[in-house]
């Protein structure tokens, strides 16, 4: 139900300067009366045979308290207007800010000028949530279109494949299963992480304790045939990580992280390494350390952005991914308000380290 419009907050302003200009000159003539007026005489003959008693002033002094009184409200009410307007004026322009953001356009900033007051911080703040606002919108829907365009590769070869088999009949059908078989297992794994991938965005899940040394090993159990496959050694260290959160995500987070170390790395005769620990000041800590080929410096923030792999990092093999393990992760240690850092090995190879806030079963890192 809409309300009806009421009194703005300029002629508010107008009507409470007018009022306390207009309170304060009553005061004024009360006092004048209170004190001057009450103690003339009332019989007292003066020069010029003027007679000043107090019906005498009285008589004249009413009038003119009561133009007095008029003139200072007529002088409140222009006063109070035109000092309601330049005091409310940034806000008129912080308003029309909102009302283009409303409208879609995010770039538009109010960049106020002049000393810091209060409406210089409320400008402030608003430039700085519009500018978050549209970063985070260019993001989605860079994402989303890189999605939609991940999601159609698979289906649109799952075409191909079957116009193919629609036109040549006597075509090995095993191998047409297996290459569908492929291509499907890669579609749903792409659905699957962006489903978690939304859901760690939301934090809509159920925190319980969770021990990061418990999931590691999981993880490495899970891939070590993977690790013997390619010839690297993969081992886990460290003591009992403790922290509250969703078991599924961060073991989710753990395996992508290990996998990735295990993919990107050396041919054969690579390492990774897996620690878990707490800090003296109640951290968790996941640290994640592979051998590997070198990363350019400028490769490496990228390298959590959705279906960035970097020239050097794509793999076409049966462990390619979806271009979405370091972005999963990120958006893991996000909703559990950590903090992900990636640092690359002047040997070759990436040093990854998760940071979680802990609960009181930990023990300290030596």
């Amino acid at each position: 139900m809409r309300r009806p419009p009421g009194l703005s907050a300029r002629l508010k302003l107008t009507l409470s300067y007018a009022g306390f200009i207009l309170l304060a000159g009553a005061i004024l003539l009360a006092v004048v009366w209170g004190y001057v007026l009450r103690y003339l005489p009332d019989n007292n003959r003066g020069l010029l045979g003027i007679n000043p008693n107090r019906t005498v002033v009285l008589h004249v002094f009413a009038p003119a308290a009561a133009s007095a009184l008029a003139f200072l409200l007529v002088f409140g009410l222009l006063g109070g207007w035109f000092l309601a307007g330049r005091m409310l004026a940034p806000l008129t322009r912080i308003t029309a800010a909102a009302r283009t953001a409303a409208h879609g356009s995010l770039s538009h900033r109010i960049a106020m000028e002049g000393r810091q007051d209060e409406f210089r911080e409320l400008a402030d703040a608003f430039d700085t949530m519009l500018e978050q606002l549209e970063s985070h919108v260019a993001e989605q829907r860079r994402f989303a279109a890189n999605a939609s365009h991940e999601l159609r590769t698979p289906l649109a070869v799952s075409k191909a494949l079957l116009d193919v088999a629609r036109t040549d009949p006597a075509g090995d059908r095993r191998e047409l299963v297996e290459r569908l078989h492929t291509v499907n297992t890669r579609a749903i794994a792409l659905t699957e992480a962006l489903l978690l991938l939304s859901r760690g965005d939301r934090k809509d899940f159920t925190r319980e304790p969770v021990d990061l040394s418990l999931l590691a090993e999981e993880a490495a159990e899970t891939l070590l045939p993977l690790a013997e496959h390619r010839g690297t050694t993969l081992d886990v260290t460290g003591g009992p990580a403790h922290v509250s959160g969703s078991a599924t995500l961060l073991l989710r987070m753990v395996t992508n992280l290990v996998q990735n170390a295990v993919v990107h790395n050396l041919p054969s005769g690579g390492t990774v390494t897996v620690h878990t620990g707490t800090r003296a000041g109640g951290t968790s800590v996941l640290r994640v350390e592979n051998t590997g080929d070198p990363l350019p410096p400028e490769l490496v923030p990228t390298l959590t952005e959705p279906f960035r792999r970097g020239s050097e990092r794509v793999r076409t093999d049966e462990h390619a991914g979806v271009g979405l393990g370091l972005a999963l992760v990120a958006s893991v240690v996000r909703a559990h308000d950590g903090t992900l850092d990636l640092t690359p090995r002047p040997a070759g190879g990436l040093v990854v380290t998760v940071r979680l806030p802990g609960i009181p079963q930990a023990a300290p890192v030596r």
